[in-house]
């Protein structure tokens, strides 16, 4: 499996001549999308997903395919792509890829906001992809997609999340909305991290690559 990241928040992962999207928001590079069969959108807010963007990939694949949570769904009924609502525990293929939806809610962000439904994504019990959330898997993790800067998430949280997760490998996630100062801080804490459990951790720049076993 190879596993890229676009910016901030969007990965894709390729699997022979198969390729599934995870969260093309507004902050990535829209060729994300480019011949991928399946799309999984955790949730609802605009970094995580585009409309018009999945309006216009569907029409240049009418077989792609949308996994998301209910209120994504709603918010993409003018999308021309089959679109599933998945739940905590559902489990799916999508183009070649077994997932499993795991997580239900968003973590609590404004406090005048109401906190809006967040579901991640285990695939191919490889890559575990919580969207906006710390969310505990409840099973060992290979590669942890791992959000590491968002207004709801102190850097605390983010470590302790690590150790308890305990992934052999951590990229970061959810960074586009940091400038070099803070990546560099990333980087550092990434590395720290690495360093005391043992495992590979770090920062995936825009368009970087790694194989997974």
């Amino acid at each position: 499996m190879k596993l890229t990241k676009f910016g901030h928040a969007c990965v894709r992962l390729e699997k022979g001549d198969s390729a599934l999207v995870i969260d093309p928001g507004s902050f990535s590079e829209e060729s994300a999308l480019d011949g991928a069969r399946a799309v999984l959108i955790t949730h609802e807010h605009f970094d995580h997903v585009e409309p018009e963007r999945l309006r216009r990939a569907a029409e240049a694949d009418p077989s792609l395919e949308i996994w998301t949570c209910e209120g994504v769904a709603a918010a993409l009924a003018g999308v021309p792509a089959e679109i599933h609502v998945v739940r905590d525990g559902d489990a799916f293929d999508a183009a070649g890829f077994r997932v499993k939806a795991v997580g239900e809610w968003h973590a609590p962000n404004h406090p005048d906001q109401p906190i809006v439904q967040n579901v991640g994504f285990m695939v191919d019990d490889e890559v575990f992809y919580p969207g906006d959330a710390l969310t505990p898997p409840g099973v060992e993790v290979p590669t942890l997609l791992a959000p590491t800067n968002a207004p709801w998430l102190k850097g605390s949280e983010l470590i302790a999340y690590l150790r308890e997760v305990r992934p052999a490998r951590a990229f970061s996630t959810h960074d586009g909305l940091l400038n070099e100062i803070g990546l560099g801080i990333v980087d550092r804490w990434l590395a720290l991290e690495s360093e005391r459990q043992q495992a590979d951790m770090r920062r995936l720049k825009p368009g970087e690559s790694v194989t997974l076993l």
